[in-house]
C-alpha cells in the first residue's frame, strides 16, 4: 500500500528551501539552526462589542523571526485563514527578504484571524485599536524595535489607527509616526508606498530582461514588450504590477485569475477595466468585455501557456498537483510562498525559471524603509535639494543655448529643469534597490556552478549577510 506523503506546512516549506542554500555554505555548528529558528511569538485573544451589541472573540499573532538587525519589520494581515504557522513562515521570509535587498531590518510578521469584509468601518477600527494596544503593551510595536506595515486585508487606514494608538500610549516619543509604515501621506506616510510592492515586481522583471543570457536560458528572447502575462490576484500587489507592466512596458495580459474564476483573452485584457469591475461587483464573474472568456475554475489558468506567470494571491497555489502542467517560461512570485517546496522541485526539474518571493515582493519593505527614515528625520525627501536641482538645470539650459545659438525644445527643457520630488526619489531608490539585488543574485548563481536556480542563489546571498552579522556581533 502506498502511504500518502504528508503535506508540508508553510514554515516547513520555507525552511526546506533555505536548507538547499545552507547546503552550499560552510557554516559553523549550530548556526544554521539558530538562523532558521523563530525568536519569539505572541498570541493574543480579545473580545470586542460589535454594532449589534454582541461580543466577539478575536485571535491574533505577532512573530519575531530574527532580531539580528533592529527594528524588525513585517506586515500585519487580516485573514480568516490566519494561523501561527503562517505568521512564523512569513516572519522568516521577511528576515531573508530584508537581507536580499540590503534593508537593515530583522524579520517579523503579524496576523489577525478575521474576514474584514464582514465588519463595518467602526467595528474594524475598534478591533484594530484593541489589537494594536495589546501588541504595543507587550513591546511588539515601536519605532526602534518592531515596525509593522500593511499586508493582505489591511492598508493605510489600519496603519493610521495603529500609529494613533501608539501616540496615545507613548506621548513622549517624538518618533511615534515611525512605529508603523504604510500610513496615509497626510499622517506621516510617503508617496509611492501604496503601489511599492507592485512597482517593485515591475522593476524586477525589467531588470531580468536587461540580462540577455538569463532571458535566453529561460527560453525567451528580446525585450519585455509583447510578452504574454498571466496574473493571479488583482489585489494591491497584482493590480499595480499588471497595470504598470501593461501601460508602461507593453506586455499582453492574456489571463487574470481571481477568487471567483478567471478571464482569458489571447489578444489582451484591460487590467484597469477589470479592476474597476471587481471594485463594484466583488469578483470577475460577469465581466462582459468583448472577446473575453470567463472560466469558472480560475486555478486552471495557472497552467495556461504564457511567457510570464505572476502568482500574486495566496501561498501554496502551485503544488505537486499542477506543477507538472505549468507552461510558463518564467514564474515571478509576487505573493509570499505561492509555490510549495515539492512543486518548486518539480518546476526546477522541468527547467522553468522562478524569481523567488523573498526577492520579488521586497518593494514594499524597501519603500517602508524609506518612510521609516523620513519619519525619524522629520523631513520629506526632496525638500532640501529640489529647487537647487531646478536652478542647476536652468543654468545648463542657458549654457547650451548660449553655446549653440539654438533654443532647447520645451519638452526637453522641462525634463532637464525638473527637480526630483519625493515620489521621484522613492521610485529611483526602489528601482536601484531591485536592480542591484537581482545583479547580486545573478553573480552568486553564476559563480557557483552547482547552483542552478534563482531562489537558492537569493537565499545564499541573504544568508551570507545574516551569518556575517551573527558572527561579528557574537550572536
Amino acid at each position: 500500500m502506498t502511504v500518502a506523503k504528508p503535506r508540508l506546512t508553510f514554515s516547513q516549506s520555507v525552511n526546506l528551501m533555505v536548507d538547499r542554500a545552507i547546503g552550499h555554505l560552510d557554516l559553523r555548528r549550530g548556526l544554521a539552526e539558530q538562523i532558521k529558528a523563530t525568536n519569539n511569538v505572541i498570541k493574543v485573544e480579545f473580545s470586542i462589542q460589535l454594532d449589534s451589541g454582541k461580543y466577539e472573540l478575536f485571535t491574533g499573532w505577532r512573530a519575531v523571526h530574527s532580531d539580528h538587525r533592529l527594528p524588525v519589520k513585517g506586515g500585519i494581515r487580516y485573514s480568516p485563514h490566519a494561523n501561527q504557522d503562517e505568521v512564523e513562515a512569513l516572519a522568516a521570509l521577511m528576515t531573508y527578504k530584508c537581507a536580499i535587498v540590503n534593508v537593515p531590518y530583522g524579520g517579523s510578521k503579524g496576523a489577525l484571524r478575521i474576514d474584514p469584509r464582514k465588519y463595518s468601518e467602526d467595528e474594524l477600527e475598534r478591533i484594530t485599536r484593541k489589537f494594536a494596544r495589546l501588541l504595543i503593551s507587550k513591546g511588539y510595536i515601536s519605532p526602534g524595535e518592531n515596525v509593522p506595515a500593511p499586508d493582505m486585508g489591511t492598508g493605510q487606514r489600519e496603519m493610521a489607527w495603529i500609529a494613533d494608538i501608539y501616540r496615545i500610549m507613548h506621548p513622549e516619543d517624538i518618533n511615534h509616526f515611525a512605529c508603523v509604515t504604510g500610513k496615509p501621506v497626510s499622517n506621516g506616510g510617503i508617496r509611492g508606498r501604496v503601489e511599492a510592492t507592485g512597482r517593485g515586481v515591475q522593476f524586477v522583471i525589467r531588470e531580468f530582461f536587461r540580462h540577455p543570457a538569463e532571458v535566453l536560458a529561460a527560453g525567451m528572447e528580446g525585450g519585455l514588450e509583447g510578452k504574454r502575462v498571466v496574473i493571479q490576484g488583482l489585489g494591491n500587489v497584482g493590480y499595480y504590477a499588471a497595470k504598470f507592466l501593461q501601460t508602461e512596458d507593453g506586455v499582453k495580459v492574456t489571463a487574470i485569475i481571481e477568487w471567483d474564476g478567471g478571464l482569458v483573452n489571447d489578444n489582451g485584457i484591460d487590467v484597469e477595466g477589470v479592476k474597476q469591475f471587481i471594485a463594484e461587483y466583488g469578483g470577475v464573474k460577469g465581466y462582459g468585455a468583448n472577446g473575453i472568456q470567463y472560466v469558472d475554475d480560475g486555478l486552471k489558468l495557472l497552467e495556461k501557456e504564457c511567457d510570464i506567470l505572476i502568482p500574486a494571491a495566496l501561498e501554496s497555489q502551485i503544488t505537486v498537483n499542477n506543477a507538472p502542467y505549468i507552461q510558463a517560461k518564467l514564474i515571478v512570485e509576487a505573493a509570499n510562498g505561492p509555490i510549495t517546496y515539492d512543486a518548486d522541485e518539480i518546476l526546477q526539474g522541468r527547467g522553468i525559471a522562478i524569481l523567488p518571493d523573498a526577492f520579488v515582493n521586497a518593494g514594499g519593505v524597501t519603500v517602508s524603509y524609506f518612510e521609516w527614515i523620513k519619519n525619524l528625520s522629520h523631513i520629506r525627501f526632496g525638500r532640501m535639494q529640489r529647487r537647487l536641482d531646478e536652478l542647476r538645470g536652468e543654468r545648463i539650459i542657458e549654457a547650451m543655448e548660449t553655446m549653440t545659438g539654438n533654443v532647447v525644445p520645451p519638452h526637453l527643457k522641462q525634463d532637464i529643469i525638473h527637480g526630483a520630488d519625493e515620489l521621484d526619489l522613492v521610485r529611483s531608490g526602489l528601482d536601484d534597490t531591485m536592480r542591484l539585488a537581482f545583479q547580486e543574485i545573478v553573480v552568486v548563481k553564476n559563480a557557483m556552478p552547482q547552483v542552478k536556480d534563482y531562489r537558492t542563489a537569493a537565499y545564499i546571498a541573504s544568508l551570507q549577510k545574516i551569518v556575517t552579522t551573527h558572527i561579528e556581533m557574537g550572536m
